[in-house]
């Protein structure tokens, strides 16, 4: 059958009919855009009312970089210490994951809170305070690597140059103070960044003043270290305020030749930000203005000292802090599991001792509290490796554990079940961008229509899936 001969012209009908729908198209495309003119219209990071009345205002998110075995924390499993030194039976599809032999964990576990849940003494401050969190112990994933996993975490999917949930937050609610950044990152990296960069904090294809403001806590005792450059060292007062006037009249200027271009949008903002900072945030990082009592309950490590200024950062109004107490990948424990012990000694100190703080503040219940990693660990040793037995644990995408606090999270319960091993999520499964529509849901917001347009389409930060877990609201 020989093709048809393309139309020479059409008929008056046709070019009605084509013509209306082209200018559907083109309003169908203004209506997807209101959203984003609205944030446009005003400041970018003004204060916007929620969907509904939310249950939390800000967020504390502290990410232990590598992956906590939850086999080793929260998810004790005696059956590995029956089938110690033996393959396990019916493991799990992935061939790989068949390999290795039962681990039982190395740490003692012990009954805690009113409901006896076991758990390692590696978190025993927080054990004590059990009846306070959720336990999540169906957690999963979908990547087992490192880099791909975190992201799901933090942007809601893989894919390039999504946004961070912290991004996603102020993109939707905006500041509650002007003066400081809505949105923040701690990382004691003395110069280095975590693994995956500023993946956990990027603003992705949003505009660059809803990215996050990585303040490197290396030097925390030390404001003017731990906030360069927030002084001008040779104009101050009223010649300042000048100065700032007319770079934002000249940069205004350079931004109407060129359109409105975001990136230069964003650059103009910061600059504002960075001038009003000068005096509130060298109040709010200041450490040594905390009575004594304060550090002795936080105690003098880098996370304790990270969730001591996170609770200042969320008092003053920052929406989301995010703490990374370490810049490396301190819980990918792979080759022994006692590597554990010091870091997450630390880690329990620091967010038993927030909890604390938030809650005889009053600030608790208005503050969602995260402690997670970016997957589990396997059951399994982890075998040998060039002649060396490794007795620590392979990464496990299928199973881990997440702990909830605070900001409309029913406390005092274990939510979810894994397997005899802890090798599979198999009592109501959470999925990351459950997690993540929870969060938001908590924060006043549908996830549904928290939306970004780019590229042609409308963007979430839970992707094309996430429910709300309600078994996990009070």
């Amino acid at each position: 059958m020989k093709d048809r001969p393309l139309p020479l012209a059409v008929s008056r009908r046709e070019a009605l009919t084509r013509c209306g729908l082209g200018m559907a198209g083109l309003s169908l495309g203004l209506l997807l855009g209101e959203e984003q003119k609205a944030h446009a219209a005003r400041s970018p990071l003004a204060a916007t009312p929620p969907h509904f009345a939310p249950r939390a205002k800000r967020v504390i998110h502290l990410f232990l970089n590598g992956g906590l075995s939850h086999l080793d924390s929260f998810d004790y499993k005696p059956a590995l210490a029956k089938h110690a030194g033996k393959a396990l039976p019916e493991l799990g599809p992935d061939g790989d994951d068949r390999k290795g032999i039962a681990l039982p964990s190395p740490f003692a576990f012990k009954r805690y809170g009113s409901n006896g849940l076991m758990v390692s003494d590696l978190f025993e401050n927080l054990g004590r305070k059990i009846d306070e969190v959720c336990v999540v112990q169906s957690m999963h994933t979908d990547s087992p690597e490192h880099g791909d996993a975190r992201q799901l975490w933090h942007c809601g999917s893989i894919a390039q140059n999504s946004p961070s949930a912290g991004a996603w937050v102020t993109y939707g609610l905006g500041s509650e103070n002007e003066s400081l950044p809505a949105f923040v990152a701690l990382c004691p990296g003395n110069g280095q960044l975590p693994e995956d960069g500023s993946t956990g904090w990027r603003a992705g294809f949003m505009p660059p003043i809803y990215q996050g403001t990585l303040v490197d806590t290396g030097e925390i005792r030390d404001v003017e270290k731990l906030i360069r450059n927030v002084r001008n060292p040779f104009l101050s007062g009223p010649d300042h305020r000048r100065q700032i006037d007319l770079l934002h009249k000249l940069n205004r200027r350079h931004l109407a030749e060129r359109g409105g271009d975001p990136t230069l949008e964003g650059r103009i903002q910061s600059y504002e930000m960075a001038y009003r900072m000068q005096s509130a945030a060298t109040e709010a990082f200041d450490l040594a203005r905390e009575p004594d009592y304060i550090h002795r309950l936080y105690g003098d490590t880098k996370p304790a000292q990270q969730m001591l200024l996170a609770r200042r950062l969320i008092e003053r109004g920052v929406r989301f802090v995010q703490v990374w107490p370490y810049h490396n990948q301190p819980f990918d424990s792979h080759e022994n599991l006692t590597s554990l012990e010091p870091v997450a000694r630390h880690c329990d100190r620091a967010i038993s001792a927030l909890l604390t703080d938030l809650s005889a503040r009053g600030l608790l219940d208005e503050t969602l509290v995260v402690m997670c990693g970016e997957f589990g660990r396997m059951p399994t040793a982890q075998g040998e490796m060039e002649g060396t037995v490794r007795t620590g644990r392979n990464h496990n995408p299928h199973c881990c554990n997440v702990i909830l606090a605070g900001g409309g999270i029913r406390s005092g319960i274990v939510f979810g079940a894994s397997d005899e091993f802890g090798y599979r999520a198999v009592e109501d499964p959470v999925h990351v961008n459950d997690l993540q529509a929870t969060m938001l849901h908590l924060l006043g917001i549908n996830h549904e229509q928290l939306t970004y347009h780019h590229a042609g389409r409308d963007y979430r930060l839970t992707n094309l899936g996430g429910n709300v877990v309600k078994g996990m609201l009070a």
